[in-house]
């Protein structure tokens, strides 16, 4: 796919990795939708940018800014998943005998955020998508914790559940024309990373990257346009991680 010229959706691109994105996709030429829960980010960005004030877990509001979206740009070429919550909680955490074991509604609230906003964005935009035939491309961000991260025990079943159905609507939407692919960024110098890890945990990530650093949100960028361009990348989970793994 051509990104220049393309209209491309980006969840949470007010912040961090999805803004990095959105940028990248900006500068080879994309009409740039961003659409975000943070009000004042939004407010902040380019003109360049179309913002949407957006809450990926409510199928209501989902449903009404796609729809928005489609009316003043005429379709969707291009969604990027982006939006999500990085989530520490072990299974069992026997310093708090009071509340040892996962809490339930944590649980629940990170795979609503980081699985089922995928589940429903993609959904409304790619009925838009087949009712204006349009031969469109979805981008998953998932994570290099979807191998399964100590420590994030919903975090990882969330991303692993994106890497699922990243491979099956692969299938089902390929014949359709519309192609879905997956980035797994490893550890990212963002805001995010470095408010979930503390500082003794990332310099040991460091030490075991063999390119010995973090990565950079443009390479993660890059790595989105790269299965957009290519027409004949369909089901694929990308990882782009310096070369670690958990």
């Amino acid at each position: 796919m051509e990104i220049k010229g393309a209209i491309a959706l980006v969840t949470g691109g007010a912040n961090g990795l999805g803004h990095a994105i959105a940028t990248f996709l900006g500068e080879q030429g994309a009409q740039v939708v961003v659409a975000d829960l943070d009000k004042d980010a939004l407010a902040g960005l380019p003109e360049e940018f179309d913002c949407h004030l957006l809450d990926v877990t409510r199928l209501d509001n989902i449903t009404k800014v796609v729809s928005d979206i489609v009316q003043k740009h005429g379709r969707i070429d291009i969604l990027v998943n982006n939006a999500g919550v990085i989530f520490n909680e072990p299974l069992v955490n026997i310093m708090n005998p009071n509340g040892m074991i996962h809490d339930y509604d944590r649980f629940r609230k990170s795979i609503v955020v980081n699985l089922d906003s995928v589940f429903l964005m993609t959904g409304a935009v790619v009925e838009h998508m087949i009712k204006g035939r349009v031969k469109g491309c979805i981008v998953n961000i998932s994570s290099i914790s979807a191998h399964g991260n100590e420590g994030q025990t919903a975090y990882s079943a969330a991303k692993s559940g994106v890497n699922a159905m990243t491979v099956t609507w692969s299938k089902e939407l390929g014949r359709m024309g519309i192609r879905c692919n997956a980035i797994a960024p490893g550890f990212i110098d963002t805001g995010s990373t470095n408010s979930a890890l503390n500082e003794t945990t990332i310099n040991h990530i460091v030490a075991n990257t063999p390119v010995r650093r973090l990565g950079d949100a443009k390479e993660v960028a890059a790595a989105v346009a790269s299965v957009i361009s290519n027409d004949f990348i369909n089901g694929v989970v990308l990882e782009v991680n310096g070369g670690i793994t958990i």
